[in-house]
């Protein structure tokens, strides 16, 4: 996974930047934060405090999916954020494209995940042992053997909606991890967030961060 690292050199993408936090839509193929190792130190988080010094991690987007991602500027903002994860109240949309026709057009998902460790990073469900983790989805359009949809998680669980779509014999297209034969052939995970609303750590208010999916 990681001796072929080559980030992409796009420049920063921001979507919203005030007083208390920062919003950017993240690109396929950049980390979140720095792996083990100096040729893995190029990541999202390095990238914003390099501009942005001041910035804090709140939460992760696996390195092949793209899309929104939020910062804090101060450690309030940071700690109210966390808050806001933990209690699951952020509400995540992401838009995804997976191989063959997804049906019915809704549905919700909700099969516990632990992390297989002969195969790490790969997830596994398990249901003794496995923390629980489900995922609501919405059938956008159909093409030619895939499926658009939206997929609303209600966890947070890592690869979540990779093994979930998979276990639905849907898995998303251009997968290294889950995807196997022509679904794995494409350029990029087919996988962006493309929506995140939460509550503003300045008074609590509602608002909503958006990115279009660049597939």
């Amino acid at each position: 996974m990681t001796a072929d690292y080559r980030p992409p050199q796009t420049p920063l993408s921001v979507v919203h930047a005030d007083h208390e936090i920062l919003v950017v839509d993240k690109p396929s193929g950049l980390l979140s934060v720095p792996g083990k190792g100096a040729h893995l130190a190029d990541c999202l988080l390095a990238r914003v405090q390099a501009v942005y010094p001041q910035a804090l991690l709140v939460h992760r987007l696996d390195r092949d999916t793209s899309g929104v991602m939020v910062f804090a500027l101060t450690p309030q903002a940071q700690r109210h954020l966390g808050l806001q994860f933990e209690k699951r109240t952020v509400k995540k949309i992401y838009i995804a494209r997976v191989r063959g026709r997804l049906e019915p057009r809704a549905g919700t998902v909700d099969l516990p995940l632990i992390v297989d460790w002969p195969n790490r990073p790969l997830q596994r469900v398990d249901f003794v042992t496995g923390r629980d983790a489900v995922t609501d989805w919405k059938v956008l359009r159909y093409g030619e053997d895939e499926t658009r949809v939206r997929l609303m998680p209600q966890t947070g669980r890592s690869h979540q909606l990779r093994v979930h779509m998979k276990e639905l014999g849907h898995p998303i297209l251009g997968d290294p991890f889950y995807a196997d034969g022509a679904a794995r052939a494409f350029p990029r995970l087919m996988l962006h967030s493309e929506s995140l609303r939460l509550r503003h750590p300045d008074g609590g208010a509602g608002v909503t961060f958006k990115a279009k999916a660049p597939f």
